[in-house]
């Protein structure tokens, strides 16, 4: 993945958990699952990717769709299914390292089978190393370009000894498919939300499992609620999954996808980062930037670029969907970022509680986003007559109400849906919610289609 540009990581306190269910997922459970999830061999295709996706299903209803290997899909081929057995480097003294059995991140992802003996200066050439951070391995991906490789850290690879080594990386590209798997969470109306996570990172904290781990247990939760919406949830590798899933779902999601998000980089204990769809002012976007600055709440809002994570697919030119990205620290944005240092100890599973409060907290936002039209525009509406307007009572709170109610139905025209309103106003949207509830049953309101995406 590429980082298109710097980011800052400031850490802060996880925030309060709000109004979590009373049977809602415990940070016990969230560690639970990361425990058996972090070891298993992720890449774009294989048994890993299967094996993930078996466990995340005892969370929520996955269906599994297989995209055969050598498939076309727009401009790309899904590639040969990488099977790996072993993979592992003998010293000239006889000690096994490197080897992919100890750690995932060893291995080049995708490398090409290779055995045979190789002197130091050919085993060089092999290897991937980082020279500023020395202690950590890096992860290495050679999807495209058929090649053998290990990734060490920088101190163990200075410290290797002249001499021959013995080489074994016993893997094979074989005729199968990618893996890909949806849930849809049917709502009420046919207006979907898409919520879009990967799962092709091997042995990465934050910056693999934390996003389906969120959006597991963010199913579970919005299926305990009361919705209108319908949630696709989606579980791809990076780049070629979400554009398979494209050709087999795109025209789908230009119909009816109103909101969705890309979700990952939510372990750790800082502020949130929402990088916006292309267009910008969508709901998606509106949505999310309510919910991450309400109460004073403090967040870092990116501008769309071209580049990081499959937003970029979805928001390509030929579909441009409404799809941002939710975050808590950016891609490339945190030193540990596709490093084995992004381990088991630098994720926050508190954090990750305070990643799924907020991801649930802005679906509720786009649920009670509504269009209204006011059935007595002509003139201010006779509120006492209908008992919306107070004769006694505490003059702050009246005022707030009837200042929600007179924004309401002031902007209630059929194209300001209730979070323009929130943000033509500074009235609070839950105010606004409350005041539509009372309005539409005094039959001064009624509302009318959906709130679109660019609905200002």
């Amino acid at each position: 993945m590429r980082f298109g540009r710097e980011g800052k990581v400031e850490m802060t306190l996880v925030e309060p958990r709000r109004h979590p269910p009373k049977d809602d997922v415990t940070a016990d459970q969230l560690a639970g699952y990361f425990r058996r999830l972090f070891p298993l061999h992720r890449s774009i295709t294989g048994a890993g990717v299967r094996a993930t996706h078996d466990i995340l299903g005892e969370i929520l209803p996955l269906e599994r769709i297989e995209v055969a290997s050598g498939t076309p899909v727009f401009d790309w081929t899904v590639p040969p299914e990488w099977v790996v057995r072993e993979a592992y480097v003998v010293t000239p003294d006889g000690h096994r390292i490197l080897d992919v059995a100890d750690n995932n991140l060893h291995l080049l992802n995708y490398a090409a089978p290779f055995r045979g003996r190789v002197d130091r200066a050919e085993l060089d050439a092999h290897l991937h190393s980082l020279p500023d951070q020395p202690d950590a391995i890096p992860y290495v991906t050679s999807y495209y370009e058929r090649r053998w490789g290990f990734c060490i850290a920088e101190s163990m690879r200075r410290a290797l000894p002249e001499g021959d080594y013995e080489v074994v990386v016993d893997t094979e590209f074989m005729d199968g498919a990618l893996t890909i798997s949806e849930a849809v969470l049917a709502g009420t109306e046919p207006d979907e939300v898409l919520i879009s996570t990967y799962t092709c990172h091997p042995s990465m904290a934050n910056h693999e499992l934390s996003g389906p781990l969120v959006a597991a247990f963010l199913y579970r939760r919005l299926a305990a609620a009361p919705r209108r919406l319908t949630y696709r949830f989606v579980f791809v590798p990076e780049t070629i999954g979400s554009i398979a899933y494209l050709s087999l779902r795109g025209e789908h999601l230009k119909q009816h996808l109103i909101a969705g998000y890309v979700v990952n980089c939510l372990g750790l204990e800082a502020r949130f980062t929402y990088k916006r769809s292309r267009r910008g002012t969508t709901v998606a976007d509106r949505a999310a930037i309510h919910a991450l600055t309400r109460d004073g709440r403090k967040a870092d809002i990116l501008d769309f670029f071209p580049s990081g994570s499959d937003e970029r697919q979805y928001c390509s030119p030929g579909f441009d969907l409404p799809v941002g990205s939710i975050m808590r620290t950016p891609y490339a944005a945190f030193p540990e970022y596709h490093t084995s240092l992004d381990g088991p100890d630098r994720i926050s599973f508190e954090a990750l509680l305070g990643s799924l409060d907020l991801y649930f907290e802005v679906c509720q936002v786009l649920e009670h986003n509504l269009l209204y039209r006011n059935l007595s525009p002509y003139g201010e509406p006779n509120l006492g007559r209908r008992g919306l307007y107070p004769t006694l009572g505490a003059a702050v709170q009246s005022s707030r109400r009837i200042d929600a109610m007179m924004w309401l139905l002031n902007l209630a025209d059929g194209t300001h849906d209730l979070l323009a309103i929130a943000e033509r106003s500074g009235i609070d949207l839950e105010s606004l919610i409350a005041a539509a509830a009372d309005c539409q049953e005094a039959e001064l309101i009624a509302r009318v289609g959906h709130a679109g995406a660019d609905q200002q």
